[in-house]
């Protein structure tokens, strides 16, 4: 997305958060409930937008874009599942082969973790940042992440499979540092699709 496109985005999401009547609360405890209501809530976007706007009014201009983005993310999540959905839908399921237990999104010679095939070890491992906004709302829990570890270990890619609003992209982010050691098939490495957790508790 161009810086463009996330400008007149937020333009338009704040304009239509700006509709919505002022709660009678303190900035603070608002802020606070509407940050547990993302948490509760992740596909409304009413909180999102309102929490933004709040923000906005605060001049904590980077805040509001922060959560804007999150705004964005959401509907973007909805939309990919929505768009999976159709699709599995639209195509017969003759024509979605499976090699190995992954489907064909991913390279042909991916394998799934599972049976003969082992968990590839852990070499580095990268501890994920706090987000400030999930300490300061006390969001907690297990973000669980399909991770495909590539031929040489690295992490190729990563999906969210069961999401802690505020903290998947934290997730994320760790996980795409970590190392493995390669997976070899007949002597020869190849792509490992598996799933990893990352904990984040408050202290």
């Amino acid at each position: 997305m161009t810086r463009n496109a996330s400008r007149f985005i937020a333009v338009v999401l704040l304009s239509i958060a700006a509709a919505a009547p002022a709660a009678a609360q303190t900035p603070v405890s608002r802020e606070a409930q509407l940050v547990s209501q993302t948490n509760q809530f992740p596909r409304d976007l009413s909180p999102y937008l309102e929490l933004a706007r709040l923000y906005f009014e605060q001049g904590r201009f980077e805040d509001s874009e922060r959560v804007l983005s999150q705004a964005i993310s959401a509907v973007q999540r909805v939309r990919a599942t929505s768009l999976t959905r159709q699709d599995a839908f639209a195509r017969p399921p003759a024509t979605r082969t499976m090699l190995s237990g992954v489907d064909t999104a991913y390279p042909s010679d991916t394998v799934r973790v599972g049976g003969d095939i082992k968990e590839p070890k852990k070499m580095r491992d990268v501890k994920p940042v706090y987000p400030e906004m999930a300490q300061a709302a006390k969001v907690s829990g297990i973000v669980i992440i399909e991770a495909l570890i590539d031929r040489d270990g690295s992490v190729a890619s990563a999906r969210v499979l069961r999401s802690v609003p505020l903290l998947d992209q934290a997730a994320i982010d760790a996980v795409k540092q970590w190392m493995f050691t390669p997976i070899l098939m007949n002597g020869v490495p190849v792509p490992v699709l598996m799933t990893v957790t990352v904990n984040f508790t408050l202290n």
